[in-house]
């Protein structure tokens, strides 16, 4: 029934700021961008190794009230190294949310709050490498 992630929706109240911030994170440009009559509404990434789409929409059009602190569902992205990516995100400027923590040997998570109030998880697991080795035909790392 459910066959793998679509598009993963985040939301900031400055959407120019939070463009700038993940172009930079992500070292690249939003394939998609739609304003709604003027400023922009929503733009939209393909990420990582199956090319997920992460969206930013502009919280004017959230279908819910914000809650008062960030929580709930948390996506990890899969990372290489999550100290370093830990750090990084740190530097530009996302507070911590999870510290790093060994769950069970090979997975390693940690999670931040990016600066416009959403969670933003990070993982190494060994899972994620075997199924991406098993599309690709390649060694798991």
């Amino acid at each position: 029934m459910l066959r793998g992630f679509s598009t993963i929706s985040l939301f900031a109240e400055d959407i120019q700021a939070a463009k700038h911030w993940y172009t930079d994170l992500l070292g690249l440009e939003p394939y998609f961008e739609r304003p709604v009559d003027g400023p922009l509404a929503y733009v939209e990434f393909r990420v990582g190794d199956y090319q997920h789409e992460l969206g930013i929409i502009d919280s004017r059009y959230a279908p819910h009230v914000p809650p008062p602190a960030p929580g709930g569902v948390v996506l990890y992205w899969h990372v290489d190294d999550v100290e370093t990516t830990l750090e990084t995100l740190l530097a530009k400027g996302a507070r911590e949310h999870e510290a790093l923590t060994v769950r069970e040997e090979g997975f390693v998570t940690a999670s931040v709050i990016d600066p416009f109030g959403n969670v933003l998880g990070i993982m190494k697991s060994p899972h994620y490498l075997d199924v991406l080795a098993g599309f690709s035909g390649r060694e798991p790392a």
